[in-house]
């Protein structure tokens, strides 16, 4: 049992839904998803199968065995006696408000119902529901199964209870729960990514830079930064032994000339479209979907084992790996 849930449905079965099923499965909970696309079964076990390479590589045999995954016929029968449900059809919001006010109506009175939505406002995605109490936001991060960060975010009408409970489930699955203080659209995270990729996309359309030596100048420098201390514990080492004070007083005006672009958008016109996909067939070089997704999986568990060893408790994500690590250990010999 992880977080007292014995049981949670997926109502999705895209990357994300699926994600969500792995990393539920693999923890030991019984997973029923729905989603009425007639591939996704194939998705859920490609899914699977990359999950469960990742886990084994993290967790070896310490580790409980895995619950029962299976595809249910409809949404009703996969959200009966599920005690977690987690939705993540495609963000289009009269579809989420469909879904949610079916899965609302089927679900137990007690059982916590969150959506993957990566940017709607929880408050909107409660109209028209009988217990809108227990609907919040649980954003992740595509790999769901190896990534740990989820984004809670309450609507008006979600009961504090409901975020604490679902904080301790994600937390259970050893991800970090971050509770988004105010109700904004896109929250925090994806507001940040998507601030880097319209300056990316600007890049290339005006021919500064292909999409590679973008991920180039991104991976060899502040990538490798940000994935251990973040931008603002980044910024406190460049200003010395004066702080982010100083950092703040040298580099502040900067802010004010016209390096970026931000505010505006380039036009996602058939030439720039173009562009960007034939230079990523080339970044890939002959490299599949599957291929990629694997090297990406075991670059994140290199990196997670490495912030894991450095110092007793770990740090920053791999100090979750190395709580989770022993919470495997005692549901495998429990």
């Amino acid at each position: 049992m992880t977080g007292g849930i014995e049981r949670a449905a997926c109502i999705g079965g895209g990357v994300i839904g699926s994600g969500w099923a792995a990393r539920f499965a693999l923890n030991g909970i019984d997973v029923s998803l729905y989603d009425p696309g007639p591939d996704a079964g194939s998705v859920v076990q490609a899914a699977m199968v990359n999950a469960e390479r990742a886990f084994n590589r993290l967790f070896g045999n310490a580790r409980p065995a895995p619950g029962a995954l299976s595809i249910a016929g409809s949404l009703a029968e996969a959200v009966d006696g599920a005690g977690f449900i987690q939705e993540s059809v495609p963000e289009r919001l009269d579809l989420k408000q469909r879904v949610l006010r079916e899965i609302d109506a089927a679900a137990g009175a007690d059982t916590l119902i969150a959506s993957s939505t990566s940017g709607l406002l929880p408050s909107v995605l409660q109209t028209g529901l009988k217990h809108p109490e227990r609907l919040l936001v649980g954003h992740p991060f595509n790999p769901v199964y190896l990534l740990p960060l989820v984004e809670v975010v309450a609507g008006r009408d979600t009961a504090p209870e409901a975020v604490e409970r679902a904080g301790g489930f994600y937390r259970s699955l050893g991800m970090k729960p971050l509770a988004v203080r105010k109700e904004i659209d896109a929250f925090i995270a994806d507001r940040l990514q998507e601030a880097l990729w319209r300056e990316a996309l600007w890049l290339v359309h005006d021919g500064v830079a292909t999409v590679g030596e973008i991920d180039d100048a991104i991976r060899y420098s502040f990538g490798l930064r940000w994935a251990q201390m973040g931008v603002f514990q980044t910024y406190r080492l460049a200003g010395g032994e004066a702080g982010m004070r100083h950092f703040m007083e040298q580099f502040g005006p900067c802010l004010a000339w016209p390096w970026t672009k931000l505010t505006h958008v380039p036009e996602l016109d058939d030439a720039l479209v173009d562009a960007i996909a034939e230079q990523s067939d080339r970044q890939a070089e002959g490299l599949s979907v599957r291929d990629l997704e694997r090297a990406r999986d075991d670059n994140l568990i290199g990196i997670l084992e490495a912030l894991e060893r450095r110092g007793p408790a770990g740090w920053g994500a791999g100090a979750l790996l190395s709580e989770a690590r022993q919470r495997m250990r005692e549901r495998s010999s429990g």
